[in-house]
């Protein structure tokens, strides 16, 4: 019996969940705009502990969304899941948050473009089939009316995630359809993270680092007069 801890903090949603042989037992999420994830992630780990009621030496992995996403959110995920897997000596599973976010609709024809916002018009984003197979690699780009011409002119189109508010300002066609207030959530990690574990797809601990796309430009200071 598999026990695998998951959780995501590449937005500002931070949830964990447990998982056994691919059933969710056991989740916590909050979605904040303080991005408190720093002070939620290890109470939410206990939490879903004591409802699975298991100790940490009974899980078998962890997995962790690795980005893209916040810059800040993604190192404290990251970080917490390189320790408790170093701690316990146990496989580092990894999903990228725009598959998990996918993964929290079904559909029954057309695509999935999972999109979260990257500022001003830019997004990151990622397109898949209605398997679930990605058949577009995860890119960082800019909006404008014509984006996804070529899969919009041809199917539906579910555009799914927190960028979805300014998408469907600028993209307007027949075939688009929106899915707003949808952020990568540990729900939707339980079967994906099974069958990586099964397959025996894991990360090197001490050299994994998150999925960050593109580079981190800091805010420079205000001056003070």
């Amino acid at each position: 019996m598999s026990y695998i801890l998951n959780f995501d903090t590449a937005t500002k949603n931070c949830s964990v969940s447990i998982g056994r042989n691919g059933e969710m037992v056991a989740f916590e999420e909050v979605n904040t705009e303080n991005y408190s994830h720093s002070e939620k992630l290890h109470l939410f780990v206990e939490n879903v502990l004591q409802k699975a009621q298991i100790e940490f030496s009974d899980l078998a992995a962890v997995c962790v969304g690795k980005g893209p996403g916040s810059y800040t959110g993604l190192r404290i995920g990251v970080s917490a899941a390189k320790g408790i897997c170093f701690a316990l000596d146990i496989p580092l599973i990894s999903l990228e948050s725009l598959e998990i976010l996918a993964n929290s609709i079904t559909i029954n024809e057309g695509v999935v473009i999972p999109m979260l916002d990257a500022r001003r018009l830019e997004v990151f984003s990622a397109v898949f089939d209605k398997n679930g197979l990605q058949i577009r690699g995860t890119k960082a780009e800019v909006l404008d009316e014509n984006s996804y011409d070529d899969y919009l002119s041809s199917d539906k189109v579910y555009f799914v995630g927190d960028a979805v508010k300014k998408t469907k300002d600028i993209i307007i066609h027949k075939n688009a359809i929106f899915i707003e207030s949808k952020f990568p959530s540990a729900l939707d990690m339980v079967t994906l993270s099974e069958k990586k574990y099964k397959n025996a797809v894991f990360e090197d601990v001490a050299y994994f680092e998150p999925y960050y796309l593109k580079d981190f430009v800091g805010v420079k200071p205000k001056k003070r007069i």
